[in-house]
């Protein structure tokens, strides 16, 4: 949810969210190879052509990838125009794709509820306690929130959000319409913490709230998913929480004003029933399958009606039919979608989409809503996190690096923030390591994270903070400021800001460097 989602040299990402595209990655598995060969193609010809002639028929992604550019010559006209048109059209239909298959497993899959999403539509599903090292789905979870999550129709009516007072805790509640793009937030810094009822609103619906509804904006796509942020102050604080969750509401409107409020979850319907995606596994056109059907459900914008009217000239809209197209389109559509997610992957390894400073990864400000910025939105948005959080409610910044561009591996590091420098927030802050699996750190004294929030903070002489980053305890009386790393292999940091203020958000403010010690 996407806390370093969605960004790194890994699998998978979220928040405490990842773990979904488990279905995709296998069909993509050819689409790996064919993508490094077409790029050793470039890179290497000669070497290529020797591997290129003993290629198994077992794997005709790789060649139909990796003949055009040896040869310099196209079989058909018509399959490779199908192939550019279908690469533009997975990387803008990506967000659609994954988000099918991500609710139809929150919805209808259940896995372990009280670390996975599990619930029907329109009612919230909320983690029963903090993430640690035992939680190994991935997805550089946090270890400072329990979330809550909720798939949300929208088609017939609008449904109410409702929370009771939160009093001085840190919350929020973010709404991620279905390309991954964040159209409102309901919470602490947004709305307040008083008690409230939030209307969300679907794009095609007309009418009147009940008199002390507070409207939201507009939701642009007809499904939505929420995902809320409560958080808490160690383990003895999540009786607390769990609490405040039993009364978080989303309440259909014909609910809601029948009973003059929100009304119990177990009154409302529990509908599963979702779209299911077409497996490609089973179907090697299931992506574009799917593609089109969540684009039925979910119509685009009217401005992008030009680029639709050039994907449907292949088979890929609305509710069209792939099926009907020629051999050669169907063929290069399926060499499309598996070389496109290894494409998506690679641009969000690279870290182009943010400015580093000190080895630390900035986002930018279009964060959270990439918009018509297709590919940051698919690749280091939807795939990074799931959703990514706007810059004004939290900046995680990522971090593999040393001062001396080192990769973080075995060793003793420190991070130090000098006096009047600590991270500026007006919420909270927290440094989490993570090991390449994307998981917390495995250590014997549960450690896994150090923040403002974190119980005897030693504070250096001159006011300013040490951080050790270390396998073993910094000593006593230094132990309040260790974050547990790992013996061996390399391994990487988020710094978590929630509300920061503008001079992180600007990237005026620079996080220290990580400085090896031994």
């Amino acid at each position: 949810m996407s806390e370093a989602t969605r960004h790194r040299p890994h699998r998978r990402r979220h928040d405490g969210a990842a773990g979904v595209t488990a279905t995709i990655n296998r069909a993509a598995s050819a689409a790996g190879a064919a993508g490094r060969a077409a790029a050793d193609a470039v890179r290497h010809p000669q070497a290529v052509v020797e591997r290129f002639r003993q290629l198994p028929q077992a794997l005709p992604l790789v060649q139909q990838a990796v003949a055009p550019i040896l040869t310099g010559r196209v079989r058909d006209w018509r399959g490779e125009y199908a192939y550019t048109l279908g690469e533009q059209a997975f990387v803008y239909g990506f967000p659609y794709i994954y988000n099918a298959r991500l609710r139809h497993q929150w919805v209808t899959q259940p896995r372990d509820p009280a670390t996975v999403p599990y619930a029907p539509v329109n009612h919230f599903w909320h983690a029963q306690r903090l993430l640690d090292a035992s939680y190994r789905d991935g997805g550089c979870p946090n270890n400072d929130t329990l979330y809550s999550t909720a798939w949300v129709d929208l088609r017939s009516e609008p449904v109410v959000l409702s929370h009771p007072d939160m009093g001085d805790r840190y919350f929020a509640f973010e709404l991620m319409g279905i390309t991954s793009d964040n159209f409102d937030y309901v919470g602490q810094r947004s709305t307040g913490s008083e008690a409230g009822h939030f209307a969300i609103v679907g794009p095609d619906w007309s009418g009147e709230l009940p008199e002390g509804v507070r409207r939201v904006a507009t939701a642009p796509s007809p499904w939505i998913l929420i995902l809320g942020r409560t958080l808490v102050d160690g383990e003895g604080d999540v009786p607390n929480v769990q609490a405040l969750q039993a009364q978080y509401r989303i309440t259909p409107l014909s609910f809601f004003r029948n009973g003059g409020g929100p009304v119990d979850q177990a009154q409302l319907p529990a509908s599963r029933e979702v779209l299911a995606p077409v497996d490609p596994a089973q179907d090697p056109l299931g992506p574009w399958k799917t593609l089109n059907a969540m684009l039925a459900e979910n119509p685009p914008p009217a401005h992008h009606a030009i680029l639709l009217k050039q994907f449907a000239e292949v088979g890929i809209g609305p509710g069209l039919d792939v099926d009907a197209q020629p051999e050669a389109v169907k063929q290069n559509l399926v060499r499309a979608a598996a070389v496109g997610l290894p494409m998506l992957k690679q641009q969000m390894i690279s870290g182009e989409w943010a400015r580093p400073v000190n080895g630390w990864r900035y986002p930018p400000p279009q964060m959270g809503r990439f918009g018509d910025d297709f590919l940051k939105r698919a690749a280091d948005q939807s795939l990074l996190g799931i959703m990514a959080n706007d810059p004004d409610e939290a900046v995680y910044l990522l971090n593999y690096h040393d001062a001396e561009g080192n990769m973080l591996s075995s060793g003793r590091y420190e991070l130090r923030f000098s006096a009047g420098s600590m991270p500026p927030v007006d919420a909270f802050w927290s440094l989490s390591a993570y090991g390449d699996d994307m998981n917390l750190i495995p250590n014997p004294a549960g450690r896994y994270s150090v923040g403002d929030r974190t119980p005897g903070l030693v504070m250096d002489p001159d006011g300013g903070l040490t951080i050790h980053l270390q396998p073993a305890s910094p000593g006593e009386g230094r132990e309040p400021n260790w974050l547990p790393t790992p013996e061996s292999g390399t391994w990487f940091v988020v710094l978590r800001m929630y509300r920061p203020h503008r001079e992180v958000v600007d990237a005026a403010w620079e996080c220290p460097p990580l400085t090896r010690v031994d």
